[in-house]
Parts: structure tokens; sequence; C-alpha cells
């Protein structure tokens, strides 16, 4: 066996250096501090008649609060409460802040946090499937942004809510390394080079001298700057995705697929119904009942429209980072083999424009929707064919040769009339139980990847590897034993994409079964996805 003579390490210096740190100083209020604003804008509503009444000498109403409180003398100690109560939140909130504390260590990602009751929760890299940064409006005006590491299992996402927006662009990029295979350097060192005693907490600005800080003036001025030009960024950095690999979406094209989709159908049927019961004379009790639903349609549609904005998908050293949002963005990064299955869809609607979606499933989901309000599985929301292909060389790096491409296109439009497309189809005879998709219905294996094509109405591709495919099985009915058809399905992880075939030649299914147990295996065993970034010796 032999051994590389360098190991890829990561410098200690950062966040990822096994110590405990502490989050953004804003993170309580950000989280659930909201409440505060609250109580300050019940205060000043109310003192707004008194402030009329002192300066216009209008008549206070008689039934005001604090008309009671003034007329008591009790002003002096209504303030002391409030000032109190105030004190006493955001000392609790203070304590909160000491509490939560994370470290990022060789082999996972941890969090501690409670006042009262004490939490513990630990992320192991190996099982990360992607790593977040959500970005909500009001914590960009912050400068914070929440970090989300999603691992396989249910409710085991690990959230750091909030850390300074730089500082979790770097932590993504330092966890997704230790993913990968790097080690952390056994000297840690602050940000200023010098070496950091092993039982000292590094956090990020403590290190810089009283001298060498700027002025309050200037810090605000660099502040606001910075700022800005966090909301006029692009997505992402040339200099570290290449622009060739990054794929966007047309503002046409994105409002186009939020037009023309399901929930304009059933708005038009609504309008229609509603139309009709005006008509008949009928419609009062049916306008109460639909016509709040058409007032809120314009929030939906400027909702989907304006977090669809500035979508791109691009390659990077680490996975795929799809990024999304005007106002609150998003961008998340899948490293490599994370990804089970991908369907690619084409709507009725969108048949005419040549429009598709992309779907994936995967071990673990993060708590934030995706972009439009659909599910963080839709990799791709509209794109066309040259798009998709894009995207499925992101998603498949090593599908990526010409022969592949014909057989994705064939698997996307072909008709499944022409035999030399690559797929093996349903016969004749399986007309009798899909008489419109039977044509269509087949299957290819290459490359260590399954293709299943389906669907005539709304027409489908699905793409499952096979290093990571969960079983395989066919099942036989008496009317497709009858008709010496079966149906198979390929198990994968829980989502939205399903790989199965409704029919198929028995004969067929016993060889897609034994070549797809015998695939699965072989790329199982040579798949080395897991640890992307770790040198391989020769066993």
């Amino acid at each position: 066996m032999s051994v590389p003579a360098t190991t890829p390490t990561l410098d200690a210096s950062t966040l990822a250096d096994g110590q405990w740190h502490r989050l953004h100083p804003a993170s309580p209020l950000l989280r659930g501090g909201i409440f505060v604003f609250a109580i300050l804008g019940f205060i000043v509503a109310n003192l707004r008649e008194r402030l009329v009444d002192v300066f216009f000498q209008v008549p206070s109403y008689s039934g005001d609060p604090l008309d009671e409180i003034v007329q008591r003398g009790a002003v002096g100690w209504a303030l002391a409460g409030v000032a109190l109560v105030l004190v006493v939140i955001l000392v609790v909130f203070y304590l909160i802040w000491r509490m939560h504390t994370f470290r990022v260590s060789g082999d996972s990602v941890e969090v501690r946090s409670g006042l009262i009751f004490r939490s513990h929760r630990q992320a192991r890299l190996d099982r990360i499937q992607g790593v977040n940064i959500v970005r909500p409006l009001i914590p960009r005006l912050f400068g914070a942004a929440k970090l989300e590491v999603s691992v396989a299992g249910q409710d085991a996402n690990v959230q750091l809510s909030y850390l300074g927006s730089s500082l979790a662009d770097g932590l993504r990029r330092d966890i997704l390394r230790l993913a990968s295979g790097v080690r952390i350097d056994a000297e840690r060192r602050s940000d200023t080079g010098a070496p950091v005693a092993p039982g000292a907490q590094v956090t990020p600005g403590e290190q810089l001298p009283a001298e060498t800080r700027a002025p309050v003036s200037t810090a605000v001025g660099e502040f606001a700057a910075a700022r800005v030009h966090e909301f006029l960024a692009p997505e992402f950095d040339a200099d570290a995705v290449p622009p060739a690999s990054v794929v966007k979406i047309p503002v046409g094209r994105l409002l186009g697929s939020i037009v023309f989709s399901g929930f304009t159908v059933f708005l038009l049927l609504s309008l229609a119904a509603l139309l009709v019961s005006v008509s008949l004379g009928v419609s009062g009790w049916l306008m109460l009942v639909v016509l709040p639903g058409l007032i809120g349609t314009v929030g939906y549609y400027f909702s989907r429209f304006t977090k669809s904005l500035r979508y791109s998908i691009a390659g990077t050293p680490d996975g795929v980072r799809v990024g999304f949002g005007l106002f609150s963005t998003t961008n998340e990064t899948l490293p490599p083999g994370r990804i089970h299955a991908i369907s690619v869809v084409q709507p009725l609607l969108w048949r005419g424009f040549g429009w598709w979606q992309v779907r994936i499933n995967k071990a673990g989901h993060s708590s934030s929707s995706g972009a439009a309000g659909q599910a963080n599985t839709t990799t791709l929301p509209v794109g066309n064919l040259a798009d998709v292909a894009q995207v499925l060389r992101l998603i498949l790096p090593s599908f990526d040769s010409e022969r592949h491409a014909a057989l994705v296109r064939a698997g996307l439009v072909g008709r499944g009339d022409d035999s030399s497309d690559g797929f093996r189809t349903a016969p004749r005879r399986a007309a009798w139980l899909r008489p419109f998709s039977w044509r269509r219905t087949g299957y290819q294996i290459d490359s260590g990847v399954v293709l299943v094509r389906r669907g005539v109405v709304s027409r489908e591709l699905v793409l499952v590897p096979l290093a990571r495919l969960q079983s395989v099985g066919i099942a036989q009915g008496p009317m497709r034993r009858m008709l010496r058809l079966a149906s198979a399905r390929l198990h994968t992880v829980a989502g939205p994409v399903f790989a199965s075939l409704g029919v198929v030649d028995v004969d067929e299914a016993r060889r897609l079964f034994q070549g797809v147990a015998a695939g699965a295996i072989s790329s199982a065993r040579s798949d080395t996805s897991h640890q992307w970034n770790q040198p391989n010796g020769d066993l």
C-alpha cells in the first residue's frame, strides 16, 4: 500500500478549529426578540395620544390607560416598570447568547444551547447531506446569516442562528472541506498569525489590539458599505465558481412558469365558477368563500416571483450550489454523492415552451423552503433542454459524454417508436394497461446510472445512480401475469422522485433486476464520493 506524501489540511485559525465559539451578538434578538419591538410599538402607540394632547391641546380619550396613570401620579413607577422589563429581557437574551455555543471538529459539528434546559446536538461530518446558508431580510441588515447543516436522519439537522455573513460563508467552506477528507492543522493560529494556546478560545475580532481598531464613525461607514455590497453582490464569486458552470433563469421564463402553472388553472376555474354564480344570482355565499382567496393570489404570485429571482446553480469544488432570493436569500451546497435520484419532468402547460423542471431525492432536508415556496428538493424550477443538460452534468459529473447526452435527450423528448434510441421499451400488449404511454415506457442502464422513461401527457425521465440505490423489486399481479408483464420499482430515500416502471416485459424485468443488483454492488464498492477530497493509496 502506497501512502501519499501529503495530506490535505485545514488551517486551524478558522472557526473549524475544534474549539467552542459563540454566535453573532444579535442572535437572541434576531431569533426570538422581535417581541421587544412589539412592546416598544405598543408604548409608542399609547404615547401618541398623550403627545398630541401636550403639544396641540387636544383632549385625551377618557379611557386611555395612560391617562389613568397620569391622574394617579404613577408615571415614574410606570416608566421604571417598563425599564425593568426591558432590562430583564436583555439580561435573559444575553445569558441565552452566552450559553449557546458551537464547535466544528474533525468529525462532527456540535451545538450546545439552553439556559434552564440544556441541549447538545451533534451532526457527524460523514453524514452531511448539504450545508445551507439563509439570509432573511432583517438579519441581512445586521450582517448576519443562518447556517444549517443538513444530515441524514429524522430531525437531525444542526442550525447556527446567527453568524456573521462572511463567517457563515467561511464556515460552510470549512465544514465541507472537513467532510471531504481534509484534516485540521495541529497548530492553531489567530487571525494575526500568532500561535494561540491550546485551551484558549478564538473569537473573530478579539485578536485585534485596541489601538488598531477603527474609530466608531469609520466602523459604521464600513458596516453600511458592507451591507450595500452584500445586497448588490452576485450570488457566486467569479473567482470561486467557473462562470461556464453557472445556470440562471431569465426573468421572463420565471414569470411565465409561475403563470402557466396548476395554481393558475385552479384560479381560472374559480373565477369561472364565480362568474357563473353571479349570472345565476346565487353568488352571495360563494363570494364570501372565493373572494378572499382571489385577493390573496396577488401576494402569492408576488412571493413566488421574488423568492425565485436571482436563481442560479453552479458547480463548486465541494459540490453543487443552488442560490435564489431577492430580499431574503438562500444558497445550499450539495456535496458529491448526496443525490439519490433525479427527475426531469415537463408538465403539459410547459410543452409548447420547451420548459422542464429538475427535482431530486436526498437523505437530508433543509428546514427552509426552496425557491417559489417549493420543496428544497427542486433543483431547477424551470429551464430549457440546454439548462437541464448542464444541471445533469453538475449533479452527475461522470455522466457527461456525447452518448450520455443523446440518451438523456431520447429519454426526454423521444416518443418510443424508434428502437435505436437506446431505451428498452414495453411490448405492444402493454397497451391494455397503458393505452397512451406504453410506447414511451422504458429503461436503460449506462455508466452506473439507471434511466427510467415514462409519461406522455406529463413527460418524465428519472435517473438513479446505482451507488445510491437502496433496493430493487419487481411485482406481477393477475392482469400483468396474464399479459406476461411486470412492474418494477427502484427504491431510494424518501422524496418526490419515484423510480418505477408500470409495465415491462416479464423477461425484461428479470434482466433489469439482475443488471441493477449487480451494478449497485459494483458501484457501491468503487464509490468514493463520501470523502471526495481524501487521497487514496493503492491497495
